[in-house]
């Protein structure tokens, strides 16, 4: 596969004998946009994808900086099938292009007094764990277990890649969430089964992984919990980055391009229906159906004209509840820090206070949690030797707090390097080696993620399922979302079933016609 420029003919897209008007264009290539550029052309439909950036993978590309490897988006794998199922759909096992490994413990959470909870898949050991902080607490850790389990079948089994399509499907929906009582938060359910108040955090801070403040957000996400014990936490070796070469590898074998340096400024609709994309370049592709893997609030602010919106008026999406910022330092570092786990999270001396600050006071604090992540603890390739790679994440508000991040950033950074001088790297500052930023600011100018939020709108009980964005546009006919903002919601499976559900809502088509193979080029072929 050739790496296309913006203004190239990204490859052959005349349809096949037989394959006449099944011309797709995918907007974007991060994991929802590539798996369903997967879907699409396993279906039979002649598929293109375009991406903005001039490398692949969306939120979840990579830098590289001075030979340390940063994923700089998702560093986690909690559902393996969901990739093995489109190496499958492509004549292929996952396994021929990436290695995963399970983690053991999945994270630490260490707590602000220095006392930790390690978080793993063991059974027996997280009862142990359970019982060393609180064991009055095990009966209530087993209730939530179960009640966890019971989210996991009604929501993630029954509905995580079920399309919601029209108010039917809302009204079949409803005795899953009265089963789950899914208008309670998860942070009500965590206080309900746990006395002790570090349990209560470390079971309610699931739904700030994929953009949810633990107590706003429906206790539904408990599922998480469920997911992570049935199919274990695993780290792609190489990188999440491995997994979009995977990806990347699997389109070129089926013939469809990935254009890179391709920014669309428009979805052409015409009569109510997508009739293509036009380009910055002024290049105009032509497609049957369009599939959004972008921000869906700017997708649909920027790329469809007002008019074209009912349900979606930039009025209604100014309305909707964002998630969270994300302030993240990457840094690698000439020594290796050995008493660090591969994933951390390092709480501050506040929880709901600090989470009140994020999502509803919009206010930059001068205290914080962060995400510590250590792939090298794993993988040494992501470093040069002797050397470790790190990521620390900390939630921020988004946009709204009007925080000037050019004069804030370096700041900020400084306060989450004393943190972890203080708390679990001591002697980091005298270590670093390389270092670098993103803040909401970039989300918003790099991502194009409307307000900066890093996850899209946030998943409350009424922005999720029927009341998120559905996978086949309400507004315009040919128009599907795919990814973190759409149906289901963010979180690499999330992402992934996104996909999934938007086969459920497609176009019904002949057989397909079988496309050449391209050649991959180098960048692809890297380890």
């Amino acid at each position: 596969m050739k790496i296309e420029s913006a203004g190239s003919s990204g490859g052959d897209m005349t349809p096949a004998p037989g394959a006449e008007g099944r011309r797709a264009v995918v907007i974007g290539s991060g994991f929802g946009g590539l798996a369903a550029a997967v879907r699409l052309s396993a279906l039979g439909w002649q598929v293109q994808v375009l991406e903005r950036l001039g490398t692949p993978g969306g939120r979840a590309r990579v830098h590289e900086i001075e030979g340390f490897r940063f994923d700089a988006g998702p560093t986690i794998v909690t559902v393996p099938h969901l990739f093995e199922d489109l190496w499958k759909l492509c004549g292929r096992r996952l396994a021929d292009d990436v290695q995963l490994v399970s983690l053991d413990p999945f994270y630490r959470v260490r707590f602000d007094d220095g006392s930790w909870f390690d978080y793993s898949g063991d059974e027996a050991r997280m009862r142990a764990e359970v019982t060393r902080i609180c064991a009055t607490d095990l009966p209530g850790y087993e209730a939530f277990v179960r009640e966890a389990d019971l989210c996991f079948r009604e929501g993630f089994e029954a509905l995580g890649s079920t399309a919601f399509r029209h108010i039917g499907d809302l009204i079949a929906a409803v005795p899953n969430m009265v089963r789950m009582r899914g208008w309670r938060t998860i942070w009500q359910m965590a206080c309900k089964h746990f006395k002790d108040p570090k349990l209560r955090v470390a079971f309610s801070f699931h739904p700030l992984l994929i953009g949810g403040n633990p107590r706003a957000v429906t206790c539904t996400y408990s599922l998480i919990n469920a997911l992570e014990r049935r199919f274990g936490v695993h780290w792609a070796m190489g990188g999440t980055g491995s997994l979009v070469r995977g990806l990347v590898g699997l389109l070129a074998s089926r013939g469809v391009p990935v254009r890179l340096n391709a920014e669309v400024k428009r979805i052409v609709v015409e009569g109510g229906q997508a009739k293509g994309v036009l380009l910055a370049s002024g290049e105009r592709v032509d497609a049957d159906i369009v599939v959004s893997n972008g921000d869906t609030a700017w997708t649909y602010k920027h790329l469809v004209e007002p008019q074209h919106r009912r349900r979606w008026s930039d009025a209604k999406l100014d309305r909707m509840h964002y998630s969270m910022g994300l302030f993240v330092w990457y840094f690698g570092t000439k020594r290796r820090f050995e008493d660090l786990p591969h994933h951390q999270i390092v709480l501050g001396p506040r929880y709901e206070g600090l989470l009140e600050d994020i999502f509803k006071r919009h206010h930059l604090s001068d205290d914080f949690s962060l995400y510590l992540h250590r792939p090298t603890a794993t993988d040494p390739q992501m470093a040069p030797a002797g050397c470790d790679t790190f990521y620390a994440l900390s939630p921020v508000p988004h946009l709204d707090s009007g925080t000037d991040w050019a004069i804030a950033a370096e700041g900020y950074r400084a306060s989450i390097q004393r943190r972890l001088e203080e708390t679990v790297m001591p002697g980091l500052g005298e270590s670093i080696v390389v270092s670098h930023v993103t803040t909401p600011q970039h989300f918003h100018d790099e991502l194009l993620s409307y307000k900066g939020a890093g996850f899209g709108m946030e998943p409350r009980l009424l922005q999720s399922a029927w009341f998120r964005p559905h996978n086949r546009s309400e507004d315009v006919r040919g128009l599907y979302i795919v990814g973190a903002s759409g149906h289901p919601g963010a979180g690499v499976p999330g992402v992934l079933m996104s996909a999934l559900a938007l086969e459920t809502v497609l176009p019904r088509l002949g057989p397909a016609a079988p496309r050449p193979a391209m050649p991959m080029p180098a960048w692809a072929r890297r380890a």
